[in-house]
C-alpha cells in the first residue's frame, strides 16, 4: 500500500490553514462560501503565483499581500475568459465547417469526404471516416435521423451534413489531410489567411477549446500547441502578434480577433474582452502573453472592423 500523510480537511480546515500560511481572508464566511462549491486544489491553481519558499524551505506559504479576494477576482476572470473563448470558437468552427462543405462538395462531389483520393494519408482518412461514421449512427439530431430513415444504404450523409456532425479535432484532422494545397487554400481564401497558418490555428484552437470545455485554467497557462503567426497575408496583420510569447494566450486571442471581424463584424467580441481586462485590475495581462502598449495596436482599436 503506498503511504499518503496528508488527511482530508474541512473546509473551516482549509481556511485555517491559508491564513496560517500567510493568506489574507477578510470575510470567513465568503472564503467557507467559496471552498465549499470550489475545491481548495482547484483554487490553488489561482493562488500558485502568490507563494514562495520560506527560510525553512516551505514552499506553500504566502507573500506579503497575498489575499483571497484577489484570489477569487482572478478566478472569476479566468472563468469568464473562457466563456469569451468559447463563444469566438463556436463560431470559428462553424464557419469553417461551412468553409470545408462547401469547397469540396462543390468541386467533388457531395460525398467527397467517402473518397480518399482527396486526402493525403489514408490512415488518417480511414480514422476520420470510422469517426464520422460512429458519430452520424448515433446522433439524435433530427437532420441525422431524417438521413438515416430516407437513405438507409448511404454510409454517411452528404458532406454539408456531415460537417454539422464533427468536433473541432475531426473538423482540424479533416481540413488538415485535404490533399490538394489549392483546396485548402480556397477554405482559407475566405478569411484572407494562407492555408497552412489556417490549418495550425485550427489544430491548436482544438487545444485551447478543450481547455475551455473542461473548465481549465486558461489565462495564464503556458499552451502546450504553438500556433503560426501570419506572415505577409493579410497585409499589416503579422504586427499584431506577440512572437517572443508564442505560448501564451495573447496571439491566440489576437486571431480569434482578426477571425470575428471576418465572420462577425458586428460582434462586440473584441470589446467584451477589453472590458473584462479592464474591470479586473488583479491580473498581469503580461502573464497572458500581452506585449506593452497593445491597446494601441491596430487589431485593438475600435475603429478596426
Amino acid at each position: 500500500m503506498i503511504h499518503y500523510g496528508k488527511p482530508a480537511l474541512t473546509t473551516d480546515q482549509q481556511v485555517d490553514l491559508l491564513i496560517r500560511r500567510g493568506m489574507r481572508i477578510a470575510d470567513r464566511a465568503l472564503a467557507l462560501q467559496h471552498l465549499t462549491h470550489i475545491s481548495y486544489y482547484r483554487l490553488r491553481a489561482y493562488w500558485l503565483p502568490f507563494e514562495q519558499v520560506a527560510a525553512n524551505g516551505d514552499d506553500h506559504v504566502f507573500a506579503t499581500g497575498a489575499d483571497f479576494a484577489t484570489v477569487l477576482a482572478i478566478y472569476d476572470f479566468d472563468r469568464e475568459l473562457r466563456l469569451l473563448l468559447i463563444d469566438a470558437i463556436e463560431r470559428v468552427e462553424i464557419a469553417l465547417r461551412t468553409r470545408l462543405a462547401s469547397v469540396l462538395s462543390l468541386r467533388y462531389g457531395p460525398f467527397a469526404h467517402e473518397d480518399s483520393a482527396y486526402f493525403a494519408k489514408a490512415h488518417v482518412w480511414q480514422q476520420s471516416r470510422e469517426e464520422l461514421a460512429k458519430e452520424y449512427a448515433r446522433s439524435r439530431e433530427t437532420f441525422a435521423e431524417h438521413y438515416r430513415c430516407q437513405y438507409p444504404q448511404l454510409p454517411s450523409p452528404p458532406l454539408w451534413v456531415a460537417c454539422e456532425l464533427m468536433t473541432l479535432g475531426h473538423l482540424s484532422r479533416w481540413l488538415q489531410n485535404m490533399r490538394i494545397p489549392k483546396d485548402r487554400q480556397t477554405v482559407a481564401d475566405a478569411y484572407g489567411l494562407d492555408e497552412k497558418v489556417l490549418v495550425s490555428f485550427a489544430h491548436h484552437l482544438t487545444i485551447v477549446r478543450n481547455h475551455c470545455a473542461h473548465h481549465g485554467r486558461v489565462w495564464n497557462r503556458k499552451l502546450s500547441l504553438k500556433m503560426q503567426i501570419p506572415g505577409k497575408k493579410p497585409a499589416g496583420l503579422s504586427a499584431q502578434f506577440n512572437p517572443a510569447q508564442d505560448r501564451r494566450l495573447y496571439n491566440t486571442l489576437t486571431m480569434l480577433a482578426y477571425l470575428m471581424s471576418v465572420i462577425s463584424p458586428a460582434s462586440t467580441w473584441r470589446q467584451r474582452l477589453k472590458a473584462l481586462i479592464h474591470a479586473t485590475p488583479q491580473i498581469a495581462v503580461v502573464d497572458m502573453g500581452f506585449p506593452a502598449g497593445w491597446e494601441q495596436m491596430a487589431i485593438w482599436q475600435e475603429n478596426t472592423p
